[in-house]
């Protein structure tokens, strides 16, 4: 690259004032092949104009700075958080979140032209409103996420084959808002960016016209008299070309008339940063509270989806909202003649409410919304301030440097079908129960539920009113529960239910239980008994129902027994453990008075001061004993309760002797 094209490439472009030797070498790129993604790196372009501007005017200079996630390059600090604050880094964040491409400005300024809500965003850091803006900016986001997510399923049906969805992203992948020329003062594969919207549509349909068209927008330098704060006083008509720019949105006006004009720099130099060359005829900007704090969306349109409000916010919020109304129509109207006399006027505004304010109808209307010069900002755009407008108005005019390479060539569409991953087989979905197979789950759910709680008259009902078996086998018998304890009479004997298995085996209707029965283990009933009472259980009813009954050695039931003589045994049983009692106890009494005659017999202090045996309970009492022993088990406050109580029977019992002590006197 030599001396003069990188002076080129340095040098911030003006669309109005190009070089001769830039101008005269401009060829329309008319193939569109490789443009459609392109715009990830238009605003890079621009970002870096900018950063030139801002480092012409401080001393410092600090090192490149960029975002990997959106593709773009900064060259200060400042400029870099700007754009970490703005709504599209933050969109391209969830993108990616999602595992989804990021998006381009140009593209993500469509999405957000279709929400009906305002995309706030700040130029510093220091604002008073900035809640409310992270606020409106995070609804926003959240309502294009949940859009896009509502339209991916709609064009993405699970029956959709993935050849068709492919092919259709294909297709939507839109077209670059920029024209690309290309010039011999650039290096190879890299082209000149123009924004569309600085052209008429009958500019655009001749593509040989636009060159043209581009050495017909070119004006001389002029000399402006200095700026005050609201800008140029120049007349109420002003004759050089112009352009007006507006933004309106969660109740911040910003407007601004921009003179097309390059103005002499102090060095005479038209080489400087554009920013200083920019002529401002007049700014305003506005600020009402009209946006639902925390919530987005203005108040007209809250009233509109619920009905009116009754707060005082809300009445203030609707007063700020008719007086915005007034202020922009009057600032339009002083502004009329500028207006009508500007070449293009770029208007964003978001919003039924906003566009009504702006287009009205109303009284003496002074835009119209069929105008042939209204565009709209083709990048995404952050709160309507001053200095946005003066940004978005740079980012018009100023031409982007990009390098475009030529896409590779298509595979063929064998080795495309290769690369294709292969689908995965869907998962078996669980087979349905028939219906004898749900009636089946049903009946085993209620007959374990009364077994487990031991209601055996339920038990011996349920049974008989729905005509079951007593061998019933739980279902499903793969389960664990159902394989160990496949019939009522097993699930009873291993949760030790003595009463249910009597019932089972002796009562059950029409048919008892039979104890034969083996579980997917192999066991009869019986040998899941856990306790002698179950087991006995079995060997009463083998005496009840005679051996003829069931094959009782197959069911591995010991001998029978009688109810009498389980009785006898169960009564022999507790009054052998009552007399393992008494003699534990005995002993343990015995140990205690050995203990204590060996405390009195050693002469040890603390046997002197027990005052008696620890079993002697006929001794009398202290009277601190027994206070010790009323206070044993009290809470403190019961304790206070009770001493207080105490002294009040004292205080009255010497009342009642003093008394008694005067008469006898």
């Amino acid at each position: 690259m030599d001396k003069k094209q990188d002076e080129l490439l340095r040098r911030p472009l003006y669309l109005y004032d190009l070089p001769p030797e830039v101008l005269n070498s401009l060829t329309l790129k008319t193939d569109d092949a490789g443009l459609a993604n392109v715009d990830d790196g238009d605003d890079a372009t621009a970002s870096k104009d900018q950063a030139s501007a801002k480092l012409a005017s401080q001393d410092n200079v600090l090192g490149s700075q960029s975002c990997s996630l959106c593709n773009l390059s900064f060259a200060t600090v400042e400029e870099q958080k700007g754009h970490l604050k703005s709504d599209f880094h933050h969109y391209n964040l969830k993108q990616k979140m999602n595992g989804l491409k990021p998006v381009s400005e140009a593209e993500f300024e469509k999405l957000v032209e279709e929400l009906d809500l305002s995309i706030s965003g700040s130029d510093t850091p220091e604002s008073d409103d900035e809640e409310e803006a992270t606020s409106r900016r995070e609804t926003a986001l959240s309502a294009l996420l949940r859009k896009q997510i509502s339209l991916t399923d709609n064009r993405n049906p699970p029956d959709r084959d993935d050849e068709q969805s492919a092919k259709r992203k294909r297709v939507g992948a839109g077209k670059s808002p920029l024209l690309w020329f290309s010039s011999p003062t650039l290096p190879e594969n890299t082209y000149y960016g123009i924004y569309k919207a600085m052209f008429t549509p009958q500019e655009l349909e001749k593509e040989d016209a636009i060159v043209d068209a581009i050495k017909t927008r070119q004006l001389p330098p002029i000399s402006m008299p200095k700026q005050s704060k609201e800008g140029v006083n120049v007349p109420p008509t002003y004759n050089g070309r112009h352009i007006f720019l507006c933004m309106i949105g969660g109740g911040h006006f910003a407007a601004m008339v921009v003179c097309l004009s390059p103005k002499h720099s102090k060095h005479g130099s038209s080489s400087g940063p554009l920013n200083r060359e920019a002529v401002v005829l007049a700014h305003k900007t506005f600020h009402r509270y009209t946006t639902r704090r925390k919530q987005g969306g203005s108040q007209s349109a809250n009233d509109n989806a619920k009905g009116p409000a009754h707060s005082a916010g809300s009445s203030l919020r609707r007063y700020n909202e008719q007086a915005l109304t007034e202020d922009v129509r009057n600032l339009l109207k002083d502004w009329k003649a500028l207006i009508d006399t500007a070449d293009l006027l770029f208007i964003r505004a978001t919003g039924s409410t906003n566009r009504r304010t702006l287009f009205g109808p109303y009284e003496n209307q002074v835009l119209r919304a069929n105008d042939p010069r209204i565009r709209g900002f083709p990048f995404n755009t952050r709160r309507a301030t001053q200095n946005e407008l003066m940004r978005s108005f740079i980012e018009l005019t100023r031409l982007k440097v990009r390098e475009i390479l030529p896409e590779p060539a298509a595979l063929p569409p064998a080795e495309d079908s290769k690369a294709k991953p292969e689908p995965k087989p869907p998962k078996p979905s669980p087979p349905k129960l028939t219906e004898e197979q749900e009636t089946a789950l049903f009946h085993t759910n209620q007959l374990q539920a009364l077994i487990r709680r031991s209601k055996l008259p339920a038990l011996l009902s349920y049974l008989s009113n729905n005509n079951l078996p007593a061998d019933f086998r739980f279902y499903p018998p793969e389960t664990q529960q159902n394989h160990h304890a496949p019939t009522p009479l097993h699930l009873a004997a291993s949760l030790n239910s003595p009463a249910i298995v009597t019932g089972l085996l002796t009562r059950a209707k029409p048919q008892p239980a039979d104890p034969t029965v083996l579980s997917a283990e192999g066991k009869t009933p019986f040998e899941l008994a856990g306790d002698r009472a179950t087991r006995d259980a079995f060997r009463v009813a083998r005496s009840e129902l005679g051996e003829q009954a069931w094959d009782w050695e197959k069911a591995k039931v010991p001998p029978p027994i009688t109810k009498e003589e389980a009785e006898r045994r169960a009564e022999r049983e507790r009054a052998e453990k009552e007399k393992e009692e008494a003699e534990r106890r005995r002993r343990e009494e015995e140990r205690l008075r050995a203990e204590e005659a060996s405390r009195k017999n050693n002469g040890t202090e603390k046997g002197k001061k027990s005052g008696g045996s620890l079993l002697n309970a006929g001794a009398p009492k202290t009277a601190e004993e027994k206070r010790l022993e009323e206070a044993r088990g009290l809470t403190p406050e019961q304790r206070l309760k009770l001493e207080r109580e105490r002294r009040a029977r004292a205080a009255e019992e010497r009342i009642r002797r003093m008394q008694m002590a005067g008469r006898g006197g």
